[in-house]
């Protein structure tokens, strides 16, 4: 079971993709801009192993996002969800993405259903 923020821009969709991710065990805090996900990655009481996030997103993209958390959270991976975000994508060059300390992933483009089953590939590797 990971422990995972997920910034996700349209909270249909990050209401859906949180509740496959606890369905497939994992404790999940949901975001809806990146604003709001670097408030929860600055409270040092609260613990992620993953930090799953849209690319395009009010206040902070995901891009900066990841920037920022590889700051304060080295150890955490992040995962972006490109399936569901292609505007934006352009940002997301090797070295925006590299510019972090975190271990990073740009996920393919992929049914929602898929996601707990990259989730668990990407943090088992």
């Amino acid at each position: 079971m990971a422990h995972i923020l997920l910034a996700k821009n349209e909270e249909h969709v990050g209401d859906f993709l949180c509740a496959s991710l606890r369905k497939a065990g994992h404790s999940v805090e949901v975001i809806h801009n990146g604003f709001e996900a670097l408030s929860h990655l600055q409270d040092d009481e609260k613990t992620y192993d993953l930090l799953l996030t849209d690319i395009v997103m009010d206040g902070i993209d995901g891009v900066e996002l990841v920037r920022r958390a590889g700051d304060m959270r080295p150890d955490m991976r992040a995962m972006f969800i490109k399936g569901f975000a292609a505007v934006g994508i352009g940002k997301t060059t090797p070295d925006a993405v590299h510019a972090s300390s975190l271990k990073t992933r740009l996920s393919k483009p992929m049914h929602l259903r898929d996601l707990p089953n990259n989730v668990d590939q990407f943090l088992a590797a």
